[in-house]
């Protein structure tokens, strides 16, 4: 590589190092708990469900009559949704079907019976805060798509900061730190050596992260797209004043799809269904097509089933990032390892800024001659 364009790439990295360092810092930090969310709640917040159940088939219509009979008038029924791993539906009600998720209550049922199970709301508390830190900071879609941003500059650091040392890391044997030189060429090879071996790591989650970040737009690329092919032979046709029963809707997508277990239900309005259907969404029963969603149509004026079809890729990018994101696909030994590259990258962090901010001022084009050169590289400014 040459010295203009060792040059070029070092100030890429740079640049694009300090511009999102602080953020990298806030989301290895909050993403730490966040790797345990599901054990942390369990432990703090998890619901009492009885030992028993009544002995009665569940029905979805009271579930909805219970919900919206709890809410002040004029409240709309967005989803119900099944829980992984417990016998639980949660009902997810709001002021209108186009109210921020802030405004939305969730009320939780037993799913196998459909009593009402008492507990603390499921989107308040410190994990609940931490992941609206993570994700939105705070600021709802507006700071998603900031962070969508800052993963993008995270993703041209790394590739940056690989193209700038490897060369330099070559010519030294990997895990190399080398203690009798200076203090700061201590802490720079550290630096190095850490970050080659998350290298892999940071780029997936740096990734998934991304496309977690774009889950409006890819939302409103699949409503453009797929469910407005749906909605266009009732174009001319009112709204449905009367919905048809939840039950029926269910049974009739189940008939459709009989190897597949219910993960929600959406309302139609919703930002998952089209204003004349009800979206009945199936997960798979393999630990790959547990993750992804095959969506069955149901007219909801008539109950009629109007389509099945799969998710188009980018929809199910996103639905498998999810997961891969917080480690979530091996059980507790992926966590652990998940974990334990996540206070790695902070190691990374922490003495890159370090490296940063007690910087020596030494020009930029002496700097470049030790890379191209395999000399002893200084840490940069």
């Amino acid at each position: 590589m040459t010295r203009n364009a060792t040059r070029r790439w070092y100030l890429v990295h740079k640049w694009t190092s300090i511009v999102c360092t602080a953020f990298l810092l806030m989301f290895c930090i909050t993403g730490l708990p966040l790797i345990f969310h599901h054990e942390i709640d369990e432990l703090t917040r998890a619901p009492q469900l009885a030992q028993t159940a009544a002995g009665r088939t569940i029905d979805l219509d009271q579930v909805t009559r219970d919900t919206l009979a709890k809410q002040p008038p004029g409240w709309k029924m967005l989803f119900l949704s099944w829980d992984d791993e417990k016998p639980l539906i949660y009902s997810v009600v709001a002021p209108s079907l186009n109210a921020t998720q802030d405004q939305a209550k969730i009320l939780l049922y037993d799913a196998r019976d459909g009593r009402t199970v008492d507990a603390p709301p499921v989107n308040e508390g410190v994990m609940a805060f931490l992941l609206e830190l993570h994700s939105q900071l705070l600021l709802g879609i507006p700071g998603q798509l900031f962070l969508g941003l800052i993963g993008v500059v995270f993703l041209v650091a790394v590739v940056s900061g690989v193209v700038v040392y490897a060369p330099f890391m070559r010519k030294l044997a990997f895990g190399t730190v080398r203690k009798d030189r200076s203090r700061r060429l201590k802490w720079l090879d550290t630096h190095n050596m850490v970050g080659i071996v998350t290298l892999g790591w940071v780029s997936v989650v740096g990734l998934t992260g991304f496309i977690i970040t774009m889950t409006t737009p890819i939302t409103a690329i699949w409503q453009m797209d797929e469910l407005a092919e749906l909605a266009a032979p009732y174009k001319d046709a009112a709204v449905p004043t009367r919905l048809a029963s939840v039950n029926g809707a269910v049974a009739t997508a189940k008939a459709a799809v009989p190897e597949g277990r219910v993960s929600f239900v959406a309302w139609p309005g919703t930002q998952f269904s089209t204003k004349h259907h009800y979206m009945v969404a199936f997960a798979g029963n393999t630990p790959l097509t547990e993750r992804l969603i095959k969506p069955a149509m149901v007219d909801a004026e008539s109950g009629r089933l109007s389509d099945v079809r799969e998710m188009p890729w980018y929809v199910q990018a996103l639905f498998l990032s999810v997961p891969l994101h917080f480690g979530d696909y091996g059980g507790m030994p992926l966590k652990i390892i998940w974990a334990l590259l996540d206070i790695a990258a902070i190691v990374v962090l922490v003495t890159g800024l370090y490296l940063w901010l007690g910087r020596r001022r030494v020009p930029i084009e002496k700097r470049i001659n030790e890379l191209t050169s395999g000399g002893v590289m200084e840490p940069a400014e």
